[in-house]
């Protein structure tokens, strides 16, 4: 049997910065620039974007990550995630 999957999005807010999102695209999700400045821009005009689906462990690794992230940096960017 598969293990389920789980997709990780981004959340919207009114404070991150567009560039930090790229970055945090670029960094923890592995995505070349284009990928990133679509996903970031789906987040901005959709409220959310989709960053990857992956394994449980994965997904929840990845959702610590943007918040440790975010967190040093002085942003409010939230991940989270939902089975697939």
């Amino acid at each position: 049997m598969e293990p389920k999957q789980y997709v990780v999005f981004l959340l919207n807010d009114d404070y991150t910065s567009m560039d930090f999102v790229i970055d945090v695209l670029m960094n923890i999700f592995h995505k070349n620039y284009q990928e990133a400045e679509q996903i970031m821009l789906d987040v901005h005009k959709k409220e959310r974007g989709v960053c990857g689906v992956y394994t449980y462990e994965v997904a929840e690794t990845k959702v610590m990550q943007v918040s440790k992230l975010a967190r040093e940096q002085g942003y409010p960017l939230k991940a989270t995630m939902e089975e697939a």
